[in-house]
């Protein structure tokens, strides 16, 4: 462990590049930066989709976009002359290694991985044992010497994104009621469960607990699905209109559950403090699942290939295909459970 030299830092910077949940989840180490460095300046640097997760951050001095396709040596130099003390890159691939080490800082932090060795002269060498990305982005500034006094991941929403979402739930008459966000999506087919079974699973939620389904969307085809979901369900859903991340975040506080895929979504609601439930198959729960002590997850425990993180599953991708809607509504009831009181709900 490295004890760096505090007063020797004046300019920090923190690369995450993607993806949007990926960058949520690194949003950890701010607050816990700007503690250790109370007066320096704190950069972020990542790339246009994860904007709003950063946009707003009380802990970051600036933002910093970096646009792949308009890779330049001019943006390269640029990025040198800001003369930063400290960079910690966090994403560790090939691009942010190189971009770590085009700054020149005297302290670059970073994962080791092969063919990256050369960018870093902080080197992090995974643990062995699974843990979650939270703690793999604390790791960083453990390595540092730093002290560690939050664990939470922030998602910053704006006034703008507040109005939006009391504006449709008073459109809504939401006020008062038992709201549950559904979440098809995922990047990954293999992390999608079955739209068919999310209906099920919301019209047993919508009947047992006298409900209002929510069910979210991002893209035009996710928005296909979500009202494929809406056609097969026999109490009808609200399907939001179009949001931004902020007003997506804005809505899902104020919602009393989420149930979603592996995903962005996910994570944000957890990082507004929405109870959550998380649905895996290809994905690890113990080192992406939703972060905190309000949520819970479910999946096949009794595949041996579970967790195995393929894009493309050779075996029918089962471990979504064949998890039933009786196992996760079981898993929906644990979760009320666990959060009965906070809630405020009668359940």
């Amino acid at each position: 462990m490295l004890n760096i030299p505090k007063e020797k830092i004046s300019k920090i910077l923190v690369i995450k590049l993607r993806a949007i949940g990926d960058v949520l989840l690194s949003t950890v180490v701010l607050k816990n930066l700007r503690h250790n460095f109370p007066h320096v300046k704190i950069d972020f640097l990542t790339e246009p989709p994860s904007k709003e997760i950063i946009e707003g951050n009380p802990y970051v001095d600036e933002l910093i976009i970096f646009e792949r396709e308009k890779n330049s040596l001019k943006k390269f130099y640029e990025l040198r002359k800001r003369k930063y003390d400290l960079v910690i890159d966090l994403f560790c691939n090939p691009r942010s290694a190189l971009l770590t080490f085009i700054t020149g800082a005297k302290y670059r932090v970073g994962y080791a991985f092969r063919g990256r060795s050369y960018a870093y002269n902080v080197k992090l060498k995974p643990r062995k044992e699974v843990h979650h990305n939270v703690e793999f982005n604390l790791d960083a500034l453990r390595a540092l010497g730093l002290e560690i006094i939050d664990k939470e991941i922030y998602m910053p929403i704006d006034e703008n994104a507040e109005n939006f979402a009391k504006k449709f739930w008073n459109e809504n008459k939401l006020n008062e009621k038992v709201v549950v966000a559904l979440n098809p999506s995922g990047t990954w087919e293999t992390k999608r469960w079955r739209l068919e079974k999310f209906a099920r699973l919301g019209d047993e939620i919508a009947k047992n607990f006298k409900a209002k389904i929510l069910i979210l969307w991002g893209n035009q085809n996710e928005l296909e699905d979500a009202q494929k979901i809406s056609s097969m369900m026999e109490i009808k859903p609200i399907i939001p209109p179009r949001t931004n991340l902020k007003q997506m975040a804005s809505i899902l506080k104020r919602c009393s559950f989420m149930i979603s895929n592996d995903s962005a979504p996910m994570h944000i609601a957890t990082a507004v403090g929405t109870p959550t439930l998380g649905i895996y198959g290809p994905t690890n729960p113990y080192a992406q699942g939703p972060y905190g002590e309000k949520h819970l997850w479910v999946r096949r425990e009794d595949l041996d290939c579970i967790a195995c993180n393929l894009t493309k599953c050779p075996i029918g991708n089962i471990c979504m295909k064949e998890l039933s809607v009786e196992t996760v509504y079981s898993a929906f009831l644990k979760l009320v459970e666990k959060n009965k009181e906070s809630t405020g709900f009668p359940f």
